[in-house]
């Protein structure tokens, strides 16, 4: 039987109501989990990044870089957490060149549903994926030596902390991957906005360390915030300033992405 004329429409959109939107959403996420299960080699590699740079920042420039009044690995590893779900969030660019490249998107497209269903669908999946490297990366910051210095509930606010960034992020990376198309395109892409927010920020050195032109970018840009907020809630020390500024960048950027993704998806149809 054929929905009401009222949540159809033709060009195989329908008007939605939350309901039915939810369920286009979980049934992409549901596809691309199973993806994610049928090629465990993309958990792998969005874990051994990560897990890399933790062994280069704790080893070879632990030994280099001193903290004032802590130890270089608790100032590193919150960042670390952050970098996994950067990286996991770079798949959501490259997952979705492919799926362009391929010709699945042609064929979402032509179905009666959500058109925010695709995007949403991939970046819920993209964000289990690193919710997962997360996991793996506070063992094995622990294992290399960092230690929390706080209370149950703030560490787990910091870890929310840590994926609501990482999920903001995600709808930047999939408007990469729609504007690039080409997966190697979108991988380039989606390294230069990490590189930049990451080594012009305080999350690998002290911002007091950086030449003075680039002080107030680094202090102040979302990355800097998040880690900031991430570093006093697992170890202690006043955070609220910092966490409500990393919410209200996480929250713009999600916002102005999410409208941006879905205008050049859409774009697509024409």
């Amino acid at each position: 039987m054929r929905a009401p004329a009222t949540t159809r429409r033709s060009g195989g959109a329908r008007r939605l109501s939350p309901a039915l939107a939810a369920t286009d959403t979980a049934g992409v996420a549901k596809r691309n989990l199973l993806r994610i299960g049928r090629t465990p080699q993309m958990l792998v590699i969005s874990v051994f990044q990560p897990a890399m740079l933790l062994v280069l920042f704790r080893y070879v420039l632990g030994g280099a870089i001193r903290i004032p009044g802590g130890s270089y690995v608790d100032y590193v590893v919150p960042a670390v957490f952050i970098e996994a779900v950067l990286i996991g969030g770079m798949t959501t660019s490259i997952g979705l060149a492919q799926d362009l490249k391929s010709g699945i998107v042609d064929r979402f497209r032509s179905l009666p549903m959500a058109r925010s269903a695709v995007l949403a669908g991939r970046t819920i999946a993209d964000l289990a994926r690193s919710v997962v490297s997360l996991t793996i990366m506070v063992v094995l910051g622990l294992a290399v030596g960092f230690r929390f210095h706080n209370g149950l509930a703030p560490i787990l606010a910091g870890m929310g902390l840590v994926v609501f960034f990482g999920y903001a992020f995600s709808w930047m990376y999939a408007t990469i991957g729609l504007a690039t198309r080409d997966p190697e395109t979108a991988q380039v892409a989606g390294i230069l906005p990490f590189f930049v927010l990451m080594f012009a920020s305080s999350a690998v050195v002290p911002v007091v360390t950086m030449p003075g032109w680039l002080q107030p970018f680094a202090r102040n840009q979302p990355l800097s915030v998040t880690v900031a907020a991430t570093r006093a809630l697992m170890e202690g020390g006043p955070a609220a300033h910092d966490v409500w500024l990393s919410l209200a960048w996480s929250t713009a950027i999600l916002v102005v992405f999410f409208a941006v993704a879905l205008r050049v998806y859409q774009a697509g149809t024409a």
